[in-house]
C-alpha cells in the first residue's frame, strides 16, 4: 500500500479549519489476486500454444455481407444494375441485328475460305504438281507417268465426294428449313447466325457496344510508384534496380468515377503519410491530373492504418461540378438541431453532416463563391426547429437574410451607425442571457442537469431554446468602429465563442477577410469548425481554417472560380474533407423563414423583433404592402427617422437592379403612391436638417389591423439572474 503523508500540526492545531497542504489520499484496499494455478491454461504465459490458439481478431463476414440492411443495399443495386444494362441492351436490338448479319456475313466468307482447301483436296495438290514436273522432264517414264495417273484420279475422286458431301448437307439444311415451322425456322437462323457471327468477328469489331465509357484517367502500381518517386517520396534505384516501392493493401481498382488505393510507404525511407498530402500537387501532376481530382488522407489507427499508410482516390474528372444538389432541408416539416446538420456531398458522392450542438462556426473566402449560401445551411437547419432562437447580423445589409425578419428574435442589417449600436445592443443581451443560463444550470439537479450542459429535456422543461448567432460580414462591423469599441465587441464575441456552447448558444460567423485586422486571430482561433471557399493562396487558407492546415492537405487555395458552394470543412485537428455544399436559393431560403415562424407561433416560441415586425406580419397574413414601403421599413429597423440620401444609399445595397437609378423625387412619388403622408419633410439626425423620412409615417401608411398585431410584442426574456432553485418541483441537493 502506498505511504501517506502523516498531517502534522499547524500553528498549533492538529486539526485547523482550513489546510493548504494537500495530502494523498487513502487508497482503498485491492482485493486479493486470484492464484495463478485459478488462471486457464490458455492465458498462462509459460504456455507455447497461447500465440497459436488464440482467436484472430478479423470479421468471418466481407464487409457487405455484415448486416441485414447491407445485402438488401447490394441486392437492390445489383437489380438496378442489371435493369439499367437490360434496358441499355434492348434499346440497341435493332442496332445489333444489322451488326449480326454483317458478321454473319463475314463469318460465311471466312469459312468458306478456310472450307476452300479441303473442298479442292488441297493436300493432295502438292503431289499431283511434283508428279506432272518429273512426267515434262522424263516423259519417256512410264513409272512416273503411271503414278501422277494414279494421283491425278485420287484427287479428283476426293474432290467429288467432299463437294458431294457439302452439296448434300446444304441442300438437306436448305429443305429442312424449308419444311420446318416459323419458329424453328428462327431457331435454325439463329443457330447458323450465331457461330458465323462470332466467327466474323474482330478486335475492332464487336457485337454488342460497351456501356462502360472509355477511362479518362488510367491508373497502375507502376503508374502509382513512379509518380511518388518523382515528387521527392521514394528513393531513386541504382542500375537496373527501380528502387523501393509502396506496398498497396488495396487496389489501385475502380471504385465510382475514379481509382482507388491504400498503400503503405516503404521502412527506411523517412516519409510519412503527412509528406504526401502535402505533396498532392507534384503527385497530381505526375499522374497527369489536376489536383482537385486527387483526393488523400491519412488512414488512422482506428481503420487500421498506421503514420505510413495512405488512402487516395483519383477522379476521372472534377468531382464538384455540374448541377448542385438540393439541399434536403427543403422538403422537411421538421428538424432538431441536436442531429447533425445536412450539409453537402465529398468529391465521391458521400453525404456529409455537421453537427453543431457545442460548436462554433466560421466561415471564409472570396466573394461571390456561395460562402453566404453556404453559411445560411446551418441557420436554415435552426428555422425548423420553433426550439431554437436566432440572432442575425448582416453587415453587408443587403437581401440575403432579409427574410430572417419573419423569425428572428434579433435582426442587425448593415454597418452604419445606427446598426453598430445595435449590434453592441445585441451582445450586451446575449451575454446577460448566457450568464442568465448559467446560474440556471447551475443550480438544477445532477439527475436533471448531469454535465452542466443544455439538454434538450431542459430545453422545453424551462423555456431556454437553443440561440443561434449567425453573424455574416464581420469584417464590416469591425472596419466601422473606433478602436475601444472594436475591442469590446471582439471580447464579447469571444466568450460568446468560447462559452456560449454549455449554455446552448451556436455561434455562425462569416468574413471576406479573415486577416488578423478584420477578424482578430484570437477570436479565430477559438471556432471549432471552419469552412472555406476559394481563396487566393495558402496564407488566405490557412487563416481560416487554421495554421498548418494547407501543408495537411486543406487547401482551399486549389479551389477554381467554377466551384461555388465548394469548399474545405476541418471538423479537427486532423480531420478535413472537401465539400460540396446543398444548394438552397433566396427564395427557398425564404420560403423556410415562413415555415419556421409557423412553426414558433404554434408552439409560442416566436419572440423580440420578429413579432413585432409589420413587413413579416404582412407576409404572413398574405397582406401585399407596396415592395418600396416594405423596404424602407426593412431598412430603417433600428432608427425612427432617416435622411433621404441615406434611405437611398441602403436600398440600393438591398436591391441594386430596383433602386439603382433612383432619386429623391422617385422616392418620394413612389411613397405617396404607396399611402405615405408625411408629416414633416424635412428630418434631424445627428444635428444635420435635412430632407428625409420619419418611421412612423411610413407604419401609418400599413394596415391598421397589421400594425396593431405587430404592437403586441412579447417581453424579451429577462436577464435577470435565476435562483438556485429554478422551480419548486426540484427538491435541492437531488
Amino acid at each position: 500500500m502506498t505511504d501517506t503523508l502523516p498531517r502534522p500540526a499547524i500553528n498549533g492545531h492538529d486539526k485547523p479549519q482550513v489546510s493548504l497542504l494537500k495530502f494523498a489520499p487513502e487508497q482503498p484496499e485491492l482485493p486479493a489476486v486470484e492464484d495463478a494455478q485459478g488462471v486457464e491454461a490458455v492465458d498462462r504465459p509459460d504456455n507455447p500454444l497461447a500465440d497459436w490458439l488464440t482467436v484472430p481478431d478479423v470479421p468471418i463476414l466481407p464487409p457487405w455481407a455484415r448486416s441485414v440492411a447491407s445485402l438488401k443495399a447490394n441486392t437492390a443495386a445489383l437489380g438496378r444494375l442489371c435493369l439499367w444494362h437490360t434496358r441499355y441492351h434492348s434499346l440497341r436490338i435493332p442496332k445489333y441485328a444489322f451488326r449480326m448479319a454483317w458478321l454473319a456475313t463475314k463469318g460465311l466468307w471466312r469459312a468458306v475460305r478456310g472450307l476452300w482447301p479441303t473442298l479442292t483436296a488441297h493436300d493432295q495438290t502438292a503431289p499431283v504438281k511434283a508428279l506432272r514436273a518429273q512426267v515434262k522432264v522424263k516423259p519417256e517414264d512410264v513409272e512416273t507417268a503411271a503414278r501422277y495417273a494414279l494421283a491425278h484420279r485420287q484427287r479428283t475422286i476426293t474432290r467429288r465426294w467432299r463437294w458431294g458431301a457439302a452439296a448434300t448437307a446444304v441442300t438437306a439444311a436448305a429443305v429442312g428449313w424449308y419444311l420446318a415451322p416459323p419458329l424453328l425456322q428462327a431457331g435454325m437462323a439463329a443457330a447458323t447466325m450465331v457461330p458465323l457471327a462470332y466467327l466474323g468477328r474482330g478486335d475492332d469489331v464487336q457485337l454488342l457496344d460497351n456501356p462502360t465509357p472509355p477511362l479518362r484517367v488510367d491508373m497502375t502500381a507502376q503508374q502509382l510508384n513512379d509518380a511518388l518517386r518523382a515528387a521527392g517520396l521514394l528513393k531513386q534505384g541504382k542500375g537496373d534496380d527501380d528502387g523501393p516501392k509502396v506496398t498497396c493493401v488495396m487496389g489501385p481498382v475502380r471504385d465510382g468515377r475514379g481509382w482507388a488505393v491504400i498503400f503503405d510507404l516503404p521502412k527506411g525511407g523517412g516519409k510519412t503519410a503527412a509528406d504526401v498530402l502535402a505533396k498532392r500537387t507534384a503527385i497530381a501532376a505526375e499522374l497527369g491530373v489536376d489536383e482537385i481530382q486527387v483526393i488523400a488522407s491519412r488512414v488512422r489507427a482506428a481503420a487500421g492504418g498506421n503514420a505510413g499508410r495512405v488512402s487516395m482516390w483519383v477522379a476521372d474528372d472534377d468531382p464538384y461540378l455540374g448541377t448542385p444538389n438540393p439541399s434536403p432541408l427543403v422538403k422537411a416539416e421538421t428538424f432538431s438541431v441536436w442531429d447533425p446538420i445536412p450539409f453537402g456531398q465529398d468529391a465521391r458522392g458521400n453525404r456529409i453532416t455537421v453537427p453543431v450542438m457545442w460548436q462554433s462556426l466560421f466561415f471564409g473566402g472570396l466573394p461571390r463563391r456561395g460562402k453566404t449560401f453556404t453559411q445560411r445551411l446551418m441557420t436554415a437547419a435552426g428555422l425548423l426547429d420553433p426550439f431554437v432562437r436566432h440572432y442575425v447580423a448582416d453587415g453587408k445589409g443587403g437581401a440575403d437574410w432579409m427574410p430572417m425578419k419573419a423569425v428572428a428574435h434579433r435582426l442587425v442589417m448593415g454597418a452604419e451607425d445606427d446598426a453598430v449600436e445595435a449590434l453592441k445592443a445585441m451582445l450586451k443581451e446575449l451575454l446577460a442571457e448566457m450568464e442568465r443560463r448559467f446560474v440556471l444550470l447551475r443550480g438544477l439537479p445532477v439527475s436533471v442537469c448531469p454535465e452542466g450542459k443544455l439538454t434538450p429535456t431542459i430545453v422545453e422543461k424551462y423555456n431556454v431554446p437553443v440561440i443561434f448567432v449567425t453573424i455574416d460580414e464581420l469584417q464590416e462591423y469591425f472596419t466601422a468602429m473606433e478602436k475601444d469599441d472594436r475591442d469590446q465587441v471582439i471580447n464579447d464575441l469571444c466568450r460568446i465563442a468560447r462559452r456560449g456552447p454549455a449554455a446552448g448558444f451556436i455561434s455562425n460567423f462569416a468574413s471576406q477577410r479573415p486577416d488578423a485586422d478584420s477578424v482578430p486571430t484570437k477570436l479565430r482561433e477559438i471556432i471549432t469548425l471552419r469552412y472555406s471557399t476559394q481563396v487566393v493562396d495558402q496564407t488566405s487558407s490557412d487563416m481560416v481554417l487554421g495554421k498548418g492546415k494547407a501543408a495537411q492537405g486543406a487547401d482551399a487555395s486549389v479551389l477554381s472560380e467554377e466551384h461555388k458552394g465548394t469548399g474545405v470543412l476541418v471538423t479537427g485537428p486532423a480531420s478535413f474533407v472537401t465539400v460540396r455544399a446543398d444548394f438552397l436559393d433566396g427564395p427557398g431560403f425564404a420560403e423556410l423563414c415562413q415555415r419556421g415562424r409557423t412553426l414558433r407561433v404554434k408552439h409560442n416560441q416566436l419572440t423580440g423583433d420578429a413579432v413585432g415586425d409589420v413587413t413579416a406580419a404582412a407576409d404572413q397574413a398574405g397582406v401585399t404592402i407596396a415592395p418600396v414601403l416594405s423596404d424602407c421599413l426593412d431598412v430603417m429597423r433600428h432608427a425612427d427617422r432617416m435622411h433621404t440620401v441615406d434611405l437611398l444609399d441602403r436600398l440600393v445595397n438591398v436591391d441594386e437592379d430596383r433602386y439603382g437609378d433612383w432619386d429623391a423625387e422617385r422616392l418620394a412619388a413612389e411613397l405617396e403612391a404607396a399611402g405615405v403622408d408625411r408629416t414633416t419633410k424635412q428630418v434631424k439626425v445627428g444635428g444635420k436638417n435635412l430632407a428625409g423620412y420619419r418611421r412612423s409615417d411610413l407604419e401609418a401608411a400599413v394596415p391598421a389591423e397589421l400594425l396593431l398585431a405587430a404592437r403586441r410584442v412579447e417581453a424579451a426574456p429577462t436577464t435577470d439572474p435565476a435562483t438556485n432553485s429554478p422551480s419548486g418541483e426540484i427538491t435541492e441537493g437531488a
